[in-house]
């Protein structure tokens, strides 16, 4: 299991989307989006009841290149869909921001050397 407590809050300013939204976003038809879903180009959560994506995942109506690689090497590591959500939202010292801000940032390679210290 991921270091990550349990206890942790997603950045409140986290914006979210469901299913529909990321059809919209997305311009993918439903089955598509779950696709991208069931392969690890995105991944989301049940915390409010309906699966949501965060919406910092998708950069220009795609998901975000380099988080299928990192999601793989959380899973690996053992970390749950939920412990993997917080950890690339929330603020990684050694990062010096959260982990989703330096794969937006072009930096794939630290974000994942960290990632694999996790395990």
């Amino acid at each position: 299991m991921g270091s990550v407590s349990e206890n942790v809050a997603v950045q409140p300013a986290a914006e979210w989307l469901t299913m529909p939204d990321l059809v919209e976003v997305l311009g993918e038809p439903l089955g598509r989006v779950r696709r991208l879903i069931d392969e690890h180009h995105l991944i989301g959560s049940r915390r409010s009841g309906v699966f949501q994506v965060p919406a910092v995942f998708i950069v220009d109506g795609h998901p975000l290149s380099s988080l299928r690689g990192t999601i793989i090497v959380l899973q690996d590591a053992g970390f749950a869909d939920d412990e993997l959500i917080d950890w690339l939202l929330e603020e990684d010292d050694t990062l010096g921001r959260s982990p989703i801000d330096a794969l937006r940032a072009g930096h794939k390679s630290e974000v994942r050397r960290v990632a694999r210290t996790l395990a």
